[in-house]
């Protein structure tokens, strides 16, 4: 009696009968998690991320103790319990004493406690930036109502204005400062819900046409070439694919329904296929990005417009499928899409008002402990030389100073003086001296 012997291996049982079976290859699976991970990066977009994270949580912070009324200042042992609040992977003392030029720390001179407050320069950087929100208000309420003449019915949640009112640039109450002021322009339907009152036809002009109207100037293309495009910007070492330029062409001169066009919004399965209604909800999110200050957004917020915007696409599918005009940077906790048109060199192209002031918070964090000692007066400079301080005097000398007096190079009797310091017995000739 023949025991025919049989081995399992990886699930698969393999024996006389089927030894030649060979294991059947599965295609790998593109997601857009997949896409996620393999995409160009951009390594100036990422580290510019980094130093926003830093600032977000640091306007966090201020916005706690600013809750405080008890004064301008916070013990750290409180702050110590705002740590998970903030998001911090840092114990909060260590996180403060990273950035002087933004805390200030000190010792109660009553209860003997470590203390923080913010200092005088970024409370007057913050102060700025409440002041020119107040000052372009007109200019914030022409950007609520394109938003709301790109939406479907001309409604939005208050609460989707609510999650991106930093990036937007509005004020904290804008509610009451914005919607209810303006009567002529809005009207608060539900507690949460606000309606566009008159559409200005004068606003229904997206930000990409201006780039199109440079194009179709300054270049002398073709309008077939420039009416739907869309400015590209591939990131440094972006690999482009046999057959890539070609559909891009085409998809840059595919026609869609442009943002604020007051038509039936178009269905994926009417006549045209989905690539108009995806290029369409491009469209939309271009111009949602290019309203905003810093011409980014959080990923995970942009789902709170897909119904009003009758976006009925992936956005995360969408956004990694479009690579020259989005770029999707994984830096924090959260997901952020940037504008990649709008950013050179890690920088905004074409600045704002309330882009330069962050921009001057994000410097003031970016110097972390360097530039910290005050700088003094010259009489009261210290410098440090061979482990002895002096005190500089204007006019005088210092203590410890060698003086030599400067001599004149035909006097013979002050030269001959300082004899050791020449041996030799001839006069001292300076300038022909030196000539041989």
């Amino acid at each position: 009696m023949i025991f025919l012997k049989s081995v399992r291996c990886n699930g698969i049982l393999f024996g006389p009968f089927n030894s030649f079976s060979q294991r059947r290859w599965k295609k790998p699976i593109v997601s857009a998690q997949t896409r996620l991970e393999s995409r160009t990066k951009d390594l100036k977009l990422d580290k510019l991320m980094m130093h926003i994270n830093k600032l977000k949580t640091i306007l966090n912070i201020h916005q706690l103790m600013a809750q405080r009324k008890r004064g301008p200042f916070v013990s750290v042992q409180l702050m110590s319990r705002w740590r998970n609040i903030v998001g911090l992977n840092v114990g909060m003392g260590e996180f403060l004493h990273k950035y002087p030029h933004v805390f200030e720390l000190f010792v109660h001179p009553l209860r003997r406690n470590l203390c923080c407050k913010i200092t005088q320069r970024m409370r007057d950087l913050i102060d700025e930036e409440e002041k020119i929100v107040k000052e372009y208000e007109p200019e914030l309420v022409q950007k609520v109502k394109k938003l709301l003449m790109m939406s479907k019915n001309g409604t939005l949640h208050v609460h989707a204005l609510r999650l991106i009112r930093r990036e937007l640039g509005l004020p904290e109450d804008f509610r009451d400062s914005i919607l209810r002021t303006h009567s002529k322009d809005f009207r608060l339907v539900d507690l949460e819900i606000v309606e566009l009152v008159d559409r200005n036809e004068s606003l229904a002009k997206a930000e990409v046409e201006k780039w199109r109207e440079k194009e179709y100037v300054d270049k002398w293309l073709s309008e077939f070439e420039t009416s739907y495009a869309f400015p590209i910007n591939f990131p440094t070492g972006f690999k482009i694919e046999g057959g890539y330029r070609e559909k891009l062409k085409n998809w840059q001169r595919l026609p869609y329904l442009k943002p604020y066009v007051s038509k039936e919004v178009l269905r994926v399965r009417t006549c045209g296929g989905i690539e108009r209604f995806e290029k369409r909800a491009v469209g939309i999110i271009h111009e949602l990005l290019s309203l905003t200050v810093e011409k980014m957004l959080e990923v995970g917020r942009l789902a709170h417009f897909r119904k009003d915007f009758a976006i009925e696409v992936n956005v995360y599918e969408l956004l990694l499928k479009h690579p020259g005009i989005f770029y999707i940077c994984t830096k924090g906790s959260t997901q952020t899409v940037f504008l990649r048109e709008a950013y050179s060199k890690g920088c905004l192209a074409l600045p704002n008002p309330i882009y330069v002031v962050r921009r001057k918070m994000l410097d003031l964090i970016l110097l972390g402990r360097r530039n910290t000692r005050p700088l003094e007066d010259l009489e009261e400079i210290k410098e440090e030389r061979n482990g002895s301080v002096f005190r500089t005097n204007v006019g005088g000398r210092r203590d410890g100073d060698w003086v030599i007096p400067i001599l004149d190079s035909y006097d013979q009797t002050a030269f001959g003086s300082l004899g050791d310091i020449n041996d030799s017995k001839q006069p001292f000739d300076g300038c022909e001296s030196g000539r041989n």
